[in-house]
């Protein structure tokens, strides 16, 4: 299992979005738990910052926490998610059979839905998980700014002057019979991720991307809605709204490996 957390929270307001408090835990340690309790788990592997300072102080806050819990930690990518799984491959053990990624910032992935994950990959090489778009969904034009004039009263108030907002023009909607949103954990047959990550060109947004550039099948299982990313500050209090709800927020014991 390689988990992803190398990323610079750029939409958490600046704040380390994975050190944030989580009924008590950081998230990143929330993620990792899903896990270290699983019996066909055999190895897990956070990927941190790949800037020497900043993994320095990663390692420094979650390293002796996550090493109790048998987790070893790495450097991810400079820039891209795709960096980040590449050099966690390398820590990969030879003999595994299949590798599977992960947001770090995804710590409400239900058992049920790893559960289908898993039963899915005995049978199939490539399996993510994803859920039914019910929103319309609306292709747009990139964004153009717009200055308006402020209302007298705000200029009173001190706001004065003109206000920018962002604005952008539908050019088409789009059928949203045959489309999902897809989360994480993707798992994968071990030498169908590495061959993917052989390719020359490797960018993508998810690791299935390098799969379909193969020209390989991937297959969809049912996802769960509370599998949420935390991306913006209210993700967290959703966050924790739906750990409220999932039951006893701590175990005794943590598996070893």
């Amino acid at each position: 299992m390689i988990i992803c957390a190398a990323g610079s929270s750029s939409r958490f307001g600046g704040r380390d979005k994975l050190g944030e408090d989580l009924g008590g835990r950081p998230v990143l340690h929330r993620t990792v738990d899903l896990f270290t309790k699983r019996d066909d788990v055999d190895q897990v592997i956070v990927a941190g910052p790949h800037d020497e300072a900043a993994f320095g102080e990663f390692r420094l806050r979650h390293g002796d926490k996550l090493a109790l819990m048998g987790v070893s930690i790495c450097r991810g990518g400079k820039t891209h998610r795709y960096e980040t799984v590449q050099a966690a491959l390398e820590h990969v053990a030879d003999d595994a059979t299949h590798i599977a990624v992960h947001d770090g910032a995804r710590p409400c992935a239900s058992m049920e839905m790893l559960d289908r994950l898993f039963k899915a990959a005995q049978s199939h090489d490539a399996v993510i998980p994803g859920v039914e778009i019910h929103d319309t969904i609306k292709r747009v034009s990139k964004s153009a700014k717009v200055e308006k004039e402020i209302d007298p009263l705000d200029a009173i108030l001190g706001d004065a002057g003109k206000a920018n907002t962002s604005v952008r023009t539908v050019e088409a909607t789009v059928d949203r019979s045959n489309m999902m949103a897809i989360q994480t954990p993707q798992v994968f047959a071990a030498g169908l991720l590495r061959r993917a990550y052989r390719q020359s060109d490797l960018s993508s947004t998810d690791d299935a991307s390098l799969i379909e550039k193969l020209g390989e099948p991937v297959v969809v299982v049912e996802g769960d809605p509370r599998n949420i990313k935390i991306t913006r500050p209210a993700d967290l209090h959703t966050a924790r709204l739906i750990l409220s709800l999932s039951g006893p927020k701590e175990r005794e014991a943590h598996k070893r490996f």
